[in-house]
């Protein structure tokens, strides 16, 4: 017998009713790896569902819940998720509207995860400020080899707090090598 490892709803309309569906079929689905959720305008309250059941699953490695209208309520529901979640690798939480508080819960959740390798911020209004709270959790996170962060508001600064400074994962590497 065939299971199903990957499930592809993207570009669908099943709102935050539909994720809280899928969410409860994730609870107990134990051969799900792949779940693909993006451009279904779930909101925080469909991340809060989905959020919910990755509390409980162990099989999931891939979740893409980008273009979804989450915002930083549901930016902590899902970092909350995140610091008790040991499967999850890749999270793709692109072109949502996280900003400053978002950033900071998805941070603060990084520098518990151990099991996260591949994370996409690009695009939800991140600035220089908040480049200093993922340049922090990523001087504690040795998990996380990829993020993406394009399309953000960081600026100057923001590239000084990721790349500079005895704080920054970029300088431990430099000094290490030498």
């Amino acid at each position: 017998m065939q299971t199903l490892t990957t499930l592809d709803l993207s570009w669908n309309q099943i709102g935050e009713k539909g994720a809280q569906y899928v969410s409860d079929a994730l609870r107990h689905n134990t051969t799900l790896t792949t779940l693909d959720l993006s451009v279904n305008q779930i909101g925080d309250a469909g991340a809060q569902y989905v959020s919910d059941a990755l509390r409980h699953n162990t099989t999931l490695t891939t979740l893409d819940l980008s273009r979804s209208k989450i915002g930083a309520a549901g930016a902590q529901y899902v970092s909350d998720a995140l610091r008790h979640n040991t499967t999850l690798a890749t999270l793709n939480f692109s072109f949502n509207k996280i900003g400053a508080a978002g950033a900071q819960y998805v941070s603060d959740a990084l520098r518990h995860n151990t099991t996260l390798t591949t994370l996409n911020l690009s695009w939800n209004q991140i600035g220089d400020a908040d480049a200093q709270y993922v340049s922090d959790a990523l001087r504690h996170n040795t998990t996380l080899t990829t993020l993406y962060l394009g399309g953000n508001e960081i600026g100057e600064k923001g590239a000084q707090y990721i790349f500079c400074g005895e704080k920054s994962r970029f300088f431990i590497l430099k000094r290490v090598r030498k």
